[in-house]
């Protein structure tokens, strides 16, 4: 059981939840998840969007061999190389846009950052799930 809130006397915000409550049979922690391919190759290189869309799909690689799907996360902690705000927004709009925005409902951060573990990365996505 998942449980989302947003205590009395804070800011509601918009898409996430201040305080998330799990409970279930188990907790899974995921690596963060890169734009990686199949092969090891990095995806859509200096292309943010394109490497966002690469991440959701390992993603929901990653859940589903495990049964789990987004509705599962309960955390979530999203990198991205840029310090430009605009960019920070692209990838939450594409992030909540995506088959995987549910994950975004959960207790969730977005950090922009100065580099990432591979060469060419631009973002990456770190999840918590319970189910």
């Amino acid at each position: 059981m998942i449980e989302r809130r947003n205590p009395d006397g804070m800011h509601t915000p918009p898409g996430y939840s201040h305080v998330t409550i799990a409970t279930g049979e188990r907790t899974v922690h995921f690596a963060g998840q890169c734009p990686l391919d199949a092969d090891g190759n990095m995806v859509g290189a200096g292309d943010l969007l394109a490497q966002v869309d690469a991440v959701v799909r390992n993603i929901e690689l990653a859940l589903s061999s495990v049964d789990l799907k987004p509705e599962h996360v309960v955390r979530t902690v999203i990198y991205v190389v840029s310090p430009r705000q605009e960019d920070l927004s692209a990838v939450w709009t594409r992030l909540s846009e995506s088959p995987v925005a549910a994950m975004l409902t959960t207790a969730s951060t977005l950090l922009g950052v100065a580099q990432l573990g591979f060469t060419g990365q631009l973002v990456e996505v770190d999840v918590t799930a319970v189910g």
